[in-house]
Parts: C-alpha cells; structure tokens; sequence
C-alpha cells in the first residue's frame, strides 16, 4: 500500500480593503506570541526546566490575555495556539538536530520575529472552509481567493502568508499519493555553479535568462539611485503596492525556472546525483553571498527531494569533502587544487580536455553511483578511492550515461 506524500499547494489571496485590518491584527497577535514563548522558553531553559506546549500555551496565552500588558490579545484562538505549537516544534527540531537524531542539515535555533519580515498565522481544517472562488477563515471572513489548480485532497490546514512586498498567500497542506514514473535506467550528476546553475553530466548548462538580468539590475549598483531617492522620499506604506516589488518578481521568476528545471531532471532521469554543499557556510563570504543566494540552490535541492519522491526516482547526496573539480573524469587522475579562474584543463595523465563544471558532474555522477550500489559505507570507500586515483564507473547506469571518451 502507497503511502502519501505531504505537499504544499499556494494561491494568491486577495483581501478586502476592510479585512486588512483584521489580518495585521491577527498576524501581530500570532507574532507576539511566538516572542513572548520563546523568550519564556529561554527563562525555562536557564533554570533548567523544559519547556512544553501545554506550560507555554498557559503562560503566553492563557493567563497573558488576563494582564494588562496582553489583555489586547484577540484573533482566533487556534492561531494563538497553533503559534506556540509551531514554536514547541521548531524547539523540539532543534534539539533533535544538535542530538543527531534529526538527519539533514543543521537546523537553527528558533528566533525572534520582526513585524517588518513576512508574516504568517496557521488554520486547522475545522476553522476554515474553501468555496468556488473564496476561502473563509475564522473571525477573518470570507477572502477572494484565485485557485490556480485543484487540490488533490482535503486540506488538513492553511497557512495565511503576507510577503515583504505586502502579497498575500493561502498555503495548503495536502496529501497526494505517489505516481511512479516508469523507470527508465538513465542517470544524471549535477554540478551547481554560479555561472550556471547546474551543469549536468550530460553537459548541459542551465541558467535563466530572465532572473539573471533581474538580478543585475536588483544590484546594489543599479538600485543606489532608486535607493536614495527612496530615502529622501519614503513610500506612505512599505507593502502599498499590492503588485510587488523587484525583489518578490526575481523569487517569482526563480522559483518557477527551479520548478520546470527540476521536474525535467526528474522525469528525463532515474537516479539524480548532487553534491552536499554547506550552503550557510558559503553565504559567509562577503564577495560571493548575494550571488550564491540568488541562486537557489538549497530550493533546487528541495523540490528535487520532494518531487523524486513523488515520482519514485532516486536522489543520491554525496560528500561535499570529495575532489570533484580536481580529479578528471576520463583516467581518474588527481591534477590537484585549482583557482576559480579556470574554467577548462587538460589532464597531464591522458591528454582529456575538460570543462571544469562538466568534468566535475561527471565525478559527481561516478560518486553518486559508487554510493547507490554499495551502500552506507560507500562515503568513505568513494573518500579512499579518490586519495587513491579514483574508480572509474562501473554501474550499468553509469555505461549508459554520457560520457567523453
């Protein structure tokens, strides 16, 4: 029996002048209380108590709304409670992730919400209900809603968002069952970059257009003019203009070029291979962070991971330690580190030319299926051979795949 798989679906909201109100309200009221948990979870913490959701919901909602500090507390109460729960769980992530029982990246300790960031209030399924063309939440009203594709299922609860732009967005939580694509025995690597943002071993190269030239007119070069005027002139409403910012079109743009990129790998693949890339490492340099968030690359991997499981593909992580960009991927010679600047070489050993993208996605993919075929202790067998000279492919995917002779 299939099990299925929990997906978000979101729509454009479109609010009523007079339900603004009642939304800010709402969204401050949920802010509020997630501050005042968290802060109440840190005064728990340092006496060495633990913190819970039934002790945190009584203290910050219960018997706040009975002082006069928070006796303006109002809004639905499963928005008050759904915040402090969220916070509980961001808690327990948290903790499981420092333990190691929680696999996948570090998770980040909760922290402080800002009025001026994205705001967002949770409903469970009793409280709202969608119409033809509505949705009705719960002391909120009836709000027009554009439902740009059916759901596949019954919600089990909507997420009411407003962007940094002052957007407005219903995300459902549904579930959806997995539709196997027939298995077709190919195989990709994929080699993430700046220039383009993912290289295949096929030797493809793909980088949007359109959000790259958004992104260089977004440049703190081009928007200082704008900027400054902007300060001596400020806007009466930083979220007025209901149709966006620059900002909010370049993630609109990236995110739809992510989601056809990464549906293509997926159904034109069976098993898709990546790098484990320390993508908040990499935000630390100063000189390369605006460009490698522009990118997307921790998105790309997400909708890879969500849609491979839709589609019953195969995703395969390798280390981020291994010599990808160092080692060629014809006779497996290791030539050493090299600058950035250098885009192309030739290896010493056999005479290869190489692109350094495509070389590194063809190591990416030999690694890749090193690991799928001999299972947990490939890491570390793939870290040995590549001291040693590396391993060339023996996977009967890997003959199939392309490769330069």
């Amino acid at each position: 029996m299939m099990v299925g798989v929990k997906q978000r679906y979101r729509y454009r909201l479109y609010r009523h002048p007079h339900q603004q109100v009642a939304l800010a309200k709402a969204f401050g009221c949920a802010r509020v209380v997630w501050n005042d948990a968290l802060a109440k979870s840190r005064e728990l913490y340092a006496a060495g108590e633990k913190s819970s959701y039934p002790v945190l919901a009584k203290l910050c909602i219960t018997q706040a709304e009975q002082t006069p500090e928070r006796s303006w507390l109002s809004g639905p109460s499963v928005v008050l409670q759904q915040s402090v729960r969220d916070l509980d769980q961001a808690f327990r992530n948290w903790w499981a992730s420092l333990s190691g029982k929680r696999k996948g990246p570090k998770v980040r300790a909760p922290r402080f919400k800002k009025r001026r960031c994205a705001q967002s209030i949770r409903f469970m399924s009793h409280v709202f209900r969608t119409g033809e063309r509505s949705l009705t939440l719960g002391k909120i009203g009836t709000v027009p809603i554009e439902w740009s594709r059916v759901l596949p299922s019954d919600p089990s609860s909507v997420t009411v968002i407003r962007d940094a732009s002052g957007r407005y967005f219903a995300s459902f939580v549904v579930e959806v069952e997995p539709k196997p694509l027939p298995a077709n025995g190919k195989a990709v690597g994929i080699d993430l970059g700046l220039a383009s943002l993912a290289v295949t071993s096929a030797g493809e190269k793909d980088r949007p257009a359109e959000v790259s030239a958004l992104c260089a007119e977004a440049s703190p070069a081009s928007a200082a003019a704008p900027q400054a005027q902007a300060e001596r002139f400020p806007p009466p409403c930083r979220c007025s203009a209901e149709g966006g910012s620059t900002s909010a079109s370049i993630a609109d743009k990236r995110l739809d070029f992510l989601h056809q990129l990464s549906t293509r790998i997926i159904r034109e693949n069976q098993t898709v291979v990546l790098e484990d890339l320390n993508v908040s490492g990499m935000l630390k340099n100063k000189q390369l962070a605006r460009s490698i968030a522009d990118a997307g690359w921790r998105q790309f991997r997400t909708l890879l991971e969500s849609k491979a499981l839709q589609y019953g593909r195969q995703l395969v992580v390798i280390n981020r330690w291994l010599p990808t960009s160092q080692v060629c991927s014809t006779c497996g010679h290791h030539d050493g580190k090299k600058e950035l600047s250098i885009r192309e070489w030739q290896c010493p050993s056999c005479g290869a030319v190489h692109d350094r993208d495509i070389n590194a996605a063809l190591n990416i993919l030999t690694a890749g299926l090193a690991e799928s075929q001999n299972g947990r202790g490939a890491a570390h067998k793939s870290t040995a051979l590549v001291a040693a000279g590396w391993e060339a492919p023996t996977h009967p995917i890997a003959e199939a795949s392309p490769c330069p002779a």
